[in-house]
Protein backbone atom coordinates (compact mmCIF):
# COMPACT_ATOMS: atom_id res chain seq x y z
CA UNK A 1 0.00 0.00 0.00
CA UNK A 2 0.75 3.45 -1.07
CA UNK A 3 -0.12 6.77 0.82
CA UNK A 4 -1.45 8.88 -2.09
CA UNK A 5 0.76 12.35 -1.52
CA UNK A 6 3.70 9.60 -2.74
CA UNK A 7 1.72 9.24 -5.99
CA UNK A 8 0.99 12.72 -6.94
CA UNK A 9 3.92 14.40 -6.15
CA UNK A 10 3.35 18.00 -7.61
CA UNK A 11 1.37 19.97 -10.01
CA UNK A 12 3.65 21.23 -13.24
CA UNK A 13 3.81 25.24 -13.53
CA UNK A 14 4.67 26.24 -16.87
CA UNK A 15 3.32 28.18 -19.73
CA UNK A 16 2.48 25.22 -21.66
CA UNK A 17 0.33 23.73 -18.53
CA UNK A 18 -1.08 26.85 -18.35
CA UNK A 19 -2.83 26.83 -21.68
CA UNK A 20 -4.19 23.61 -21.36
CA UNK A 21 -5.76 24.76 -17.84
CA UNK A 22 -7.84 26.98 -19.84
CA UNK A 23 -9.55 23.89 -21.61
CA UNK A 24 -9.93 22.44 -17.99
CA UNK A 25 -6.61 20.22 -18.51
CA UNK A 26 -4.53 19.92 -15.41
CA UNK A 27 -0.47 18.60 -15.01
CA UNK A 28 1.17 16.73 -12.15
CA UNK A 29 4.51 14.92 -11.68
CA UNK A 30 3.68 11.91 -10.45
CA UNK A 31 5.09 8.30 -9.49
CA UNK A 32 6.35 6.41 -12.17
CA UNK A 33 5.06 2.92 -10.71
CA UNK A 34 1.17 4.63 -10.33
CA UNK A 35 -1.48 3.56 -12.38
CA UNK A 36 -4.42 5.95 -14.16
CA UNK A 37 -6.64 5.10 -11.55
CA UNK A 38 -4.40 5.58 -8.86
CA UNK A 39 -4.16 8.73 -10.15
CA UNK A 40 -7.34 9.22 -10.27
CA UNK A 41 -8.56 8.02 -6.72
CA UNK A 42 -6.03 10.75 -5.37
CA UNK A 43 -7.40 13.13 -7.27
CA UNK A 44 -10.68 12.80 -6.04
CA UNK A 45 -9.42 12.50 -2.42
CA UNK A 46 -6.43 15.46 -2.33
CA UNK A 47 -8.62 18.28 -4.63
CA UNK A 48 -12.35 16.88 -4.04
CA UNK A 49 -12.97 16.92 -7.64
CA UNK A 50 -14.05 14.26 -10.22
CA UNK A 51 -12.17 13.31 -12.71
CA UNK A 52 -13.00 12.38 -16.42
CA UNK A 53 -10.01 11.25 -18.05
CA UNK A 54 -6.42 11.02 -17.24
CA UNK A 55 -3.77 10.69 -19.75
CA UNK A 56 -0.01 9.56 -18.78
CA UNK A 57 3.47 10.30 -20.30
CA UNK A 58 6.54 8.97 -19.10
CA UNK A 59 9.81 10.99 -19.72
CA UNK A 60 12.86 8.41 -20.02
CA UNK A 61 16.40 8.90 -18.11
CA UNK A 62 18.89 11.09 -19.37
CA UNK A 63 21.95 11.73 -19.18
CA UNK A 64 23.84 15.49 -18.64
CA UNK A 65 27.30 16.37 -18.25
CA UNK A 66 28.17 18.32 -15.30
CA UNK A 67 31.59 18.69 -15.89
CA UNK A 68 34.32 17.11 -18.67
CA UNK A 69 34.64 13.63 -18.09
CA UNK A 70 31.44 13.75 -15.60
CA UNK A 71 28.36 12.48 -16.55
CA UNK A 72 25.19 12.92 -14.49
CA UNK A 73 21.90 10.75 -14.40
CA UNK A 74 17.86 12.05 -14.26
CA UNK A 75 15.85 9.15 -13.33
CA UNK A 76 12.66 8.11 -15.00
CA UNK A 77 9.81 9.87 -14.32
CA UNK A 78 5.47 10.30 -15.18
CA UNK A 79 3.84 13.14 -16.17
CA UNK A 80 -0.09 12.98 -15.95
CA UNK A 81 -2.57 15.02 -18.03
CA UNK A 82 -6.21 15.02 -15.63
CA UNK A 83 -8.48 16.18 -17.65
CA UNK A 84 -11.38 17.62 -15.32
CA UNK A 85 -15.55 17.73 -16.14
CA UNK A 86 -17.02 21.22 -17.20
CA UNK A 87 -17.38 23.17 -14.93
CA UNK A 88 -14.59 21.82 -12.44
CA UNK A 89 -11.95 24.11 -11.72
CA UNK A 90 -8.73 22.66 -9.17
CA UNK A 91 -7.56 24.97 -7.09
CA UNK A 92 -3.32 23.75 -6.12
CA UNK A 93 -3.53 25.73 -2.90
CA UNK A 94 -6.10 24.38 -1.54
CA UNK A 95 -5.93 20.43 -0.38
CA UNK A 96 -8.84 18.25 1.61
CA UNK A 97 -7.26 16.85 4.58
CA UNK A 98 -8.50 13.28 4.29
CA UNK A 99 -8.75 10.29 6.94
CA UNK A 100 -5.42 8.57 6.21
CA UNK A 101 -7.25 5.36 6.37
CA UNK A 102 -9.44 6.34 3.41
CA UNK A 103 -6.52 7.46 1.03
CA UNK A 104 -4.23 4.31 0.80
CA UNK A 105 -4.01 3.07 -2.27
CA UNK A 106 -2.26 -0.08 -3.74
CA UNK A 107 0.57 0.45 -6.35
CA UNK A 108 1.19 -3.09 -7.98
CA UNK A 109 5.32 -3.69 -7.40
CA UNK A 110 6.01 -6.76 -8.54
CA UNK A 111 9.42 -7.75 -9.78
CA UNK A 112 10.63 -10.86 -11.19
CA UNK A 113 12.78 -13.48 -8.75
CA UNK A 114 16.22 -14.35 -9.98
CA UNK A 115 18.28 -17.30 -8.47
CA UNK A 116 21.13 -18.78 -9.66
CA UNK A 117 21.62 -22.51 -9.41
CA UNK A 118 24.44 -24.58 -10.81
CA UNK A 119 24.64 -28.29 -11.62
CA UNK A 120 28.83 -28.77 -11.68
CA UNK A 121 32.33 -26.55 -11.42
CA UNK A 122 32.79 -27.20 -15.23
CA UNK A 123 29.19 -26.15 -16.72
CA UNK A 124 27.90 -22.69 -16.65
CA UNK A 125 25.22 -21.51 -14.26
CA UNK A 126 21.64 -21.31 -14.91
CA UNK A 127 19.50 -18.15 -13.78
CA UNK A 128 16.04 -19.21 -13.54
CA UNK A 129 13.49 -16.56 -13.43
CA UNK A 130 9.73 -16.25 -11.47
CA UNK A 131 7.37 -13.96 -10.79
CA UNK A 132 4.99 -13.33 -7.99
CA UNK A 133 1.81 -13.69 -8.34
Amino acid sequence: MTNITNIIRNPVITEKSAQLQEKNIYTFWVSSKATKIDIKIAIKSLYGVDVKGVKMVKVPNKFRAIRKGVMNKRKEFSKAYITLNKGAELDFTKVEKADKKDVKVKVSTTKPKVTKTSTSKKSTAKTKVTTKK
